[in-house]
């Protein structure tokens, strides 16, 4: 277990004034938080006004218009791959429990297009992805608002020459949610998923091979083959889409080599690891017909390992792995279905008990759902004085004292979850400690649907 990993279960979210047990209200908070993340010219109806127009010179590098777009955490730099997959997650809640979040809902979509506009742009050029903006090594020596950055806006590409399979395909896989509210957008959105994933496929490599320091080591995807999952994971969202999943075993045969199988590694899912939720996710589809091997018994067995009466011991990325494991149970609801665990038979309401469990824990012990929250998260736009109070320009250098006082943060990033307390579940609420207090997209995301659910269901 990695100490990101346990950082991630042990999450927290800054939320103000929230009463106990309150879903709908941490459920806003949890999708305006993507508003403190945005990169470009901000819109009219741009809530969180302390952020300001960023980055406005992005892929001008390469005579491209790469405004837009998620800042992943507390730093400057646009990654495309946790980028991908946070609207992926974003889209997903949407198409899963949409239909619980009322007016926030528009919000919702609103995040996912703001990262879909992005990622069209990204793969404007037939043959090349975006893989990241900013030189990440020039911007972590920095502590600088966004709205300030003179570091290098280096735009990292993946080509026919210098291939990114995972990148690629997980843009792919990214905003296809607009199916029935924009259908022309959704047309656009299916089209280019089409165009990059075959891409993906064709060309295939490691993108962090191709771009190196631009992504690494803050988002390398390691392993010869680790694109993989993410080959079988756009196959599976364009096929369900296309309402095409009776051919999928087709397409994943030709993918792996003739070797139909599910994702191997069943228990793991984040940014950079997708089995169990392509085993989730297909399972859905599949279900009760003939299609249902190898997926529904790995999905079986991906439930079984994070039961606590489990003999398994997995705690990776708690929110993606909750999100699936409330999914799994709608899925299994609708076809009457259970999970057989060996020595036990896990039923529908034991998943939601856990989820319930979950969400309690996070509430009490780190959310605070009160004005006990983090005061001092590793976030250089909220640390530093907005625009409006210090209209003058912060170098490069000039913001390491915002960094290193002990002094309340002066702007919420309200909705933020960050890393949490340590293995000790101590939290010393210190910026310096990026693993305990920084906020990231893809902790987020999944959250909005389970948040959702629970809106609904409290």
């Amino acid at each position: 277990m990695t100490l990101l990993t346990l950082l991630a279960v042990l999450g927290m979210v800054i939320v103000d004034k929230v009463g106990s047990q309150n879903y709908g209200d941490a459920l806003s908070k949890c999708i305006l938080f993507f508003e403190g993340q945005r990169t470009g010219k901000l819109p009219s109806n741009q809530r969180m006004i302390w952020r300001k127009d960023s980055a406005l010179r992005d892929g001008s590098d390469l005579g491209m218009d790469l405004l837009g777009g998620y800042y992943d955490a507390g730093d400057n730099v646009k990654f495309n791959f946790p980028m991908a997959f946070s609207t992926t997650m974003l889209a997903w809640s949407v198409i899963e429990f949409g239909q619980f979040m009322g007016p926030d809902l528009q919000h919702a979509q609103d995040s996912i297009r703001w990262g879909a506009d992005y990622l069209l742009k990204s793969t404007d050029l037939p043959g090349k992805v975006t893989a990241a903006v900013g030189n990440p090594i020039a911007d972590h020596n920095c502590w600088e608002r966004p709205e300030d950055m003179d570091t290098p806006r280096t735009s990292y590409v993946v080509n026919q020459t210098h291939p990114g399979s995972e990148v690629s395909a997980e843009t792919a896989a990214a905003p296809l949610v607009f199916k029935s509210a924009h259908h022309r957008y959704s047309i656009l959105l299916v089209n280019r998923a089409k165009e990059v994933f075959e891409f993906a496929d064709k060309v295939r490599g490691n993108y962090k091979d191709s771009v190196g320091q631009g992504v690494c080591p803050f988002y390398c995807d390691w392993g010869s083959y680790s694109y993989m999952d993410e080959l079988i994971w756009g196959t599976a969202w364009l096929f369900k889409v296309q309402n095409n999943i009776p051919n999928l075993p087709r397409r994943v045969i030709r993918l792996v080599n003739g070797d139909l199988q599910a994702a191997k590694s069943f228990a793991e899912f984040g940014w950079d690891t997708k089995d169990a939720g392509i085993n989730v996710l297909v399972s859905g589809l599949v279900m009760n017909s003939t299609s249902a091997e190898p997926y529904v018994p790995q999905a079986d067995r991906f439930v079984c390992s994070v039961l606590p009466e489990s003999p398994y011991n997995n705690m990776q990325h708690a929110t993606a792995l909750s999100f699936l494991l409330l999914v799994y149970a709608q899925y299994l609801k609708k076809h009457d279905g259970s999970v057989n665990c060996g020595t036990f038979v896990a039923a529908l309401s034991r998943f939601e008990q856990i989820e319930k469990g979950q969400i309690t824990y996070w509430e009490r012990t780190h959310w605070g759902f009160s004005q006990k929250f983090p005061k001092r998260i590793h976030h250089r736009a909220s640390s530093l004085p907005s625009i409006g109070a210090h209209p003058r320009h912060i170098n490069c250098k000039d913001g390491s004292p915002y960094y290193e006082t002990l002094k309340p943060n002066p702007n919420l990033l309200t909705g933020a979850i960050i890393g949490g307390p340590d293995m000790k579940d101590q939290f010393p609420d210190n910026r310096t400690n990026a693993g305990e207090s920084e906020p990231t997209t893809y902790i987020n995301a999944p959250l909005v649907g389970i948040l959702a659910y629970f809106k609904a269901f409290p």
